[in-house]
């Protein structure tokens, strides 16, 4: 005779039907309450004759002046209502920068380039080895050129020739997929933190494209790797103000000037983490626009929580009795971020979640200011509400945490943790590759939902929600195309150099 089910799994297999029924039940209330009620009324109506309800229209006594001002109410209350509703914005299409082949840097060659640089004592190395052990990264990840000399030439001819490779090219790729003109672009965005020179990359690119005098340009830096997604709010305003516009948004972060060449433990960290990406994204509110677009736009939620300096220090324990070394991110650090993703989930919880789970978070909350603030506070099952999520990633670390506290599985978070492997910490752009990971895979479909959330400097937790206009297919071209065969790959704890 076959075993008996253990007891644990028959309450927890119980618990979640339970739960289910309680999720049909909530979210298809209305359903379940004018149903009955229609088919009463339909029923009353069939069993009235014809002369009966006839009658009953007559008896109603409606002249023509109360027919024409019934139809002016209407109209004027619809008129109201379309001109009030923002207007959709609309995500045409977007295109990514793969670094080329030349610009790879194996374990091996980041090691031996430390060791040749000579900057660092023997702890120094073995810190930044250590942190690449732990990393996520892959050995495909991509330096600039100019970062694969010895030692490195941070100099601004060679960041503008890096700004100009990673950003020219994602454009170029752009404008060829979409078929728009560089003179047709009505609004353009540069998001890049860190290298903010004078003349702007936005006005490089007005140049090198020649592109309209009257066009909007913006640049903006030093907002941290969630500028994208500010990037993408700022568009958002700034087509809902412009009808029949549409806007190009560029997304990078120039890594040449930005190498660390000092001593000082938690400055070595972005050295060993940030690496060569970029997008550029086209946004649209011009409904023939909304055939061909990819995604909607829903929803774009902006947090912000403050941390000093000391949250963003990343700690190095010295050897201990075994000769093990560990680093760890600031528990401070860890702190504000997770403050800023639930201020982050407050807001867009009530936006995007089913009524099922917004009274169990209301209820939770109600029992925590009533009976038990010690009690645990519901975290929302946002599974519920999106098929796909898009995490930035900025480290293990953080895909570990968020997995964590919303209870995502392995699959939720798989885009994230291969865009880190195959091409690191790309900062703002990580969002963008994380996305062309799933439609490689052939998962985005018609109707689905993915939350983007970007972490940047500040504290910064910045979400952008959108939806799919259409079952997309495995794209030919793109950073993932010669290797996606190859991934999901497994990622060690702990890769031994």
């Amino acid at each position: 005779m076959p075993s008996e089910a253990p007891p644990a799994l028959l309450s927890s297999v119980k618990l979640k039907y339970v739960k289910l029924g309680y999720q049909y039940l909530v979210n298809h209330f209305l359903t379940l309450v004018l149903v009955p009620l229609i088919a009463g009324v339909a029923l009353e109506i069939a069993r009235r004759g014809p002369e009966e309800l006839l009658s009953l229209w007559q008896s109603l006594q409606l002249d023509l002046i109360h027919i024409l001002c019934s139809v002016f109410a209407l109209v004027l209350v619809a008129t109201v209502y379309f001109m009030s509703r923002p207007r959709p914005i609309y995500l045409v299409d977007y295109a990514l920068f793969k670094p080329p082949f030349t610009c790879r840097v194996p374990y091996a060659t980041f090691m031996e380039h430390i060791r040749l640089i000579g900057n660092l004592d023997a702890k120094g190395v073995d810190f930044q080895m250590r942190i690449l052990e732990r990393s996520g990264l892959g050995e495909e990840t991509c330096l600039p050129p100019a970062n694969h000399y010895i030692p490195p030439t941070p100099t601004m001819e060679a960041s503008r020739a890096e700004a100009q490779m990673v950003i020219f090219s994602a454009l170029d790729s752009l404008f060829e997929r979409t078929g728009l003109k560089p003179k047709d672009v009505d609004i353009l965005i540069v998001n890049c933190s860190l290298f903010s020179p004078t003349p702007s990359l936005s006005a490089m690119v007005v140049n090198k494209y020649k592109m309209r005098s009257n066009i909007r340009s913006f640049n903006l830096s030093g907002m941290g790797c969630s500028a994208g997604l500010i990037s993408i709010d700022l568009a958002r305003d700034l087509l809902q103000a412009h009808p029949n516009s549409n806007a190009v948004v560029v997304s990078t972060e120039i890594i040449t000037p930005n190498w660390y060449a000092g001593n000082q433990r938690s400055m070595l960290l972005p050295n060993c983490l940030f690496r060569m990406g970029g997008a550029a994204i086209l946004l649209s509110n011009r409904p023939r626009d909304s055939r061909r677009a990819k995604y909607r736009l829903l929803h774009v939620v902006r947090t912000h929580k403050g941390a000093d300096d000391k949250a963003y220090r990343c700690v190095y324990e010295e050897e201990d009795a075994q000769g093990n070394c560990g680093i760890s991110l600031s528990k401070d650090l860890m702190a504000i971020a997770g403050e800023a993703l639930k201020s982050n989930i407050t807001t867009i919880g009530p936006l995007v979640l089913p009524a099922s789970e917004q009274l169990l978070f209301l209820f939770s909350l109600i029992a925590r200011k009533i009976l038990n603030r010690k009690i645990r506070p519901y975290i929302p099952d946002f599974k519920q509400a999106f098929e796909h999520f898009c995490i930035h990633a900025g480290g293990r670390a953080v895909i570990d945490e968020l997995q964590k506290n919303l209870e995502l599985s392995a699959e939720h978070v798989e885009a994230s943790r291969m865009t880190l492997h195959r091409f690191g910490n790309t900062s703002s752009s990580s969002l963008w590759y994380e996305l062309n990971y799933i439609e490689a895979k052939g998962r985005m479909r018609r109707g689905d939902r993915v939350w983007q959330i970007g972490f940047g400097s500040g504290f910064k937790c910045n979400s952008a929600v959108w939806r799919c206009n259409r079952t997309i297919k495995t794209p030919f071209e793109g950073p993932w195309s010669d290797c996606i065969h190859r991934y999901p790959v497994d990622i060690p704890d702990v890769v031994k150099l």
